[in-house]
């Protein structure tokens, strides 16, 4: 299954208004001003959009306004992961009835599968539905990580394309690139580690500062591919504080606080995770003065 889902992909986050209602109008405008400044596409109700704590009902409805606000002109992935196969599947079908590009799927949390029991959960949901499909490894939040080995296994499959690596184990992402197809995708699921990627064959970068910073990516990435590594390194050193600041705390509560004071007025995360302390907006403010954001 060919499918281009571009080099900077925004995970997107889920604007809320002060009764934390989704502000699906501000999702759209999002949206749009994402594909404006440096984002190839977008994933939509992941980690970063606070997935976990939107209804199915919330996730369908983002799904439909930011294909309707931006399909055709860029590929909206959907976050349709979670621990129980049955209900993923279920998502991925509701998704793939909007009309959505591809979808998402994290590693599932907390029942701490087995590699068999990755690989069959993974393979179950591509079985069920005609969409590429792009897996999420993030063992630092899901607590079980998926080994090259699965990984190889999965993408012997036709629409399982790609991989967000999030497990920062640069060794582990070296043993992946070497076993999997040169046609299957590795995506940085870290910032501050697309660059790295890049050299071991990466195509880009799932990311949260492409909110700020998409264009700057773009041109990295640009860098890199043209034989300009000292230019790459140079933005990549450039970027860095905020690559790395946008996780100062849980994501995605510093990236909220930052579209906050840029003036996209997001709102603040859901419970259990509660908004940027006064210290932590403090030095994010300080970041983004830093790269003339503010």
């Amino acid at each position: 299954m060919n499918i281009d889902f571009g080099r900077v992909i925004t995970a997107m986050v889920t604007p809320f208004n002060s009764d934390f209602t989704v502000n699906y109008e501000l999702a759209g405008k999002i949206a749009r001003h994402l594909i404006q400044s440096g984002s190839d596409g977008l994933v939509v109700a992941g980690t970063t959009g606070e997935g976990p704590t939107l209804t199915i009902e919330e996730k369908i409805e983002l799904y439909r306004v930011v294909v309707d606000e931006v399909g055709g002109r860029a590929p909206v992935i959907a976050n349709t992961g979670g621990n129980s196969t049955s209900e993923s599947i279920a998502l991925s079908l509701a998704a793939q009835k909007i009309g959505i590009d591809g979808v998402m799927l994290v590693v599932p949390y907390y029942n701490k599968p087995s590699q068999e029991g990755l690989y069959q959960h993974f393979k179950a949901v591509s079985e069920s539905i005609d969409l590429p499909m792009v897996i999420y490894n993030v063992p630092g939040r899901t607590s079980a990580n998926i080994l090259p080995q699965t990984i190889q296994r999965l993408a012997q499959l036709s629409n399982i394309v790609a991989i967000k690596e999030a497990c920062g184990n640069m060794d582990q992402i070296s043993e992946l690139r070497r076993l999997i197809p040169d046609d299957f995708t590795i995506y940085s699921g870290d910032d501050s580690l697309l660059l790295p990627i890049l050299a071991l064959g990466g195509k880009g970068v799932i990311s949260v500062a492409s909110h700020l910073v998409g264009e700057r990516m773009q041109e990295m990435i640009d860098a890199f591919h043209s034989g300009n590594t000292t230019l790459a390194a140079d933005i990549h050193l450039e970027l860095y504080p905020l690559l790395k600041g946008m996780f100062v705390t849980v994501n995605p509560v510093p990236i909220k606080c930052a579209l906050n004071l840029t003036g996209w007025l997001v709102g603040r995360p859901r419970l259990p995770l509660v908004e940027a302390t006064e210290d932590e907006k403090e030095y994010i403010r300080s970041l983004l003065k830093g790269l003339h954001l503010l």
